[in-house]
């Protein structure tokens, strides 16, 4: 009995060794800042890996219905092609996601004309010098369910928006395997706020290939209808008679190949979604599933939103570097709608140093079926 008490012992004193965090430099920035990749395990094979440039999530290694561990992320092993082609892959946007009209909006009677890159007209994702081009100060917590907290203080006018923002996003991998984000802000003065995580899910793991086979279900009854620029045009239009009704699980093959307008302008999916239930509470969004691999992620969130974007164009950089195709993926960014600043109708993306900002979003990956069924 002695020797069946210690072994256990051991048994749990060597799983709970397993699941962790661990810290490892990752270069440094141009302007010299060094940046550290992060790597997150819990006890059951998953894995994380988040650098502090950006808020990126790198990697997350999932099992398949055999047992097999792969990635089931896009994104760059180094820093280097993060700094050079500034593409969004699992990186955090602020301070505000997706696209603001003109980029302009009034607030409490003063005008604000943000910064873009090469003069556009609409500012995306925060800016040329978004959170995703950032170095965060970063805190480790140990433990079963191990955790990365990053804090970035984000200063009045920078990319010509209002306010001093303090931010904070802290990233846990959870014991079933669940990548938990909580997004929290402050500001010292009126603004707006929009964030995201823009993590590209391949199912399929790195075998490559695209996301024609796998199956979608979106928990939404509307969704935004955008111009030729992917600007929502205001209107909120019921899914109910269109290629966009994902209420049941649908096939996305025959979606993508739609002859929507909607879909053909954008050669794919790169809408908001409005997520069923009351903002402010966690609830499922999305379920995406590989009959092949016997993987699943649901999105969960408390945002009144999900932009879905079936990665509709890839450049030419990360096609050669890794050889990522379009619709190879898919991002699920769990967001306030865009352009919101801009729209009365929209849910209001204003926060004051009254009102703070506290959001969550949750990757699930439910238990592969054996039988290729959707995992309970």
């Amino acid at each position: 009995m002695r020797f069946s008490i210690i072994l256990t012992v051991i048994v749990l004193s060597t799983a709970i060794a397993r699941a962790d965090i661990a810290a490892e430099p990752w270069g440094t920035t141009p302007e010299g800042k060094p940046v550290n990749i992060y790597t997150l395990k819990n006890d059951k094979g998953f894995a994380a890996r988040i650098s502090n440039f950006g808020g990126i999530v790198v990697s997350l290694i999932a099992p398949d219905r055999e047992g097999h561990f792969d990635r089931i992320v896009q994104g760059y092993d180094e820093l280097t092609p993060y700094l050079n082609d500034g593409a969004h892959y699992g990186a955090t946007i602020g301070r505000y996601a997706n696209r603001i009209a003109g980029a302009a909006f009034s607030l409490d009677g003063k005008d604000y004309h943000l910064v873009t890159s090469n003069n556009a007209t609409v500012q995306s994702h925060g800016g040329p010098n978004g959170y995703f081009r950032r170095v965060w100060d970063a805190e480790m917590i140990g433990g079963k369910e191990p955790a990365l907290v990053l804090r970035l203080v984000d200063p009045d006018g920078e990319m010509g928006f209002p306010g001093t923002v303090r931010v904070q996003v802290r990233y846990a991998l959870l014991a079933d395997g669940t990548l938990h984000i909580d997004y929290r802000a402050t500001t010292d003065k009126p603004t707006v706020i929009n964030l995201t995580n823009h993590s590209y899910f391949s199912l399929q793991g790195q075998t490559g290939g695209t996301v024609d086979d796998q199956t979608l279900q979106l928990f939404s009854d509307a969704f935004l209808p955008g111009d030729q620029t992917g600007m929502p045009l205001g209107e909120i239009r019921p899914v109910t008679g269109t290629d966009f009704d994902f209420r049941q699980p649908a096939l996305l093959g025959p979606r993508l190949a739609s002859s929507d307008i909607q879909i053909t302008q954008s050669k794919g999916f790169d809408h908001t979604f409005v997520v069923r239930g009351t903002p402010g509470r966690l609830r499922i969004a999305a379920r995406l599933s590989d009959p092949k691999s016997g993987r699943s992620v649901e999105v969960w969130t408390t945002q009144p939103g999900v932009q879905v974007y079936t990665a509709n164009s890839v450049r030419p950089s990360v096609r050669d570097s890794r050889h990522y195709v379009p619709h190879g993926a898919i991002a699920f960014e769990a967001q306030h709608y865009p352009n919101s600043p801009n729209q009365p109708n929209f849910p209001s993306t204003v926060i004051t140093p009254q009102t703070r900002l506290h959001e969550i979003t949750e990757f699930r990956f439910p238990r592969p079926d054996a039988a290729g069924k959707r995992p309970n």
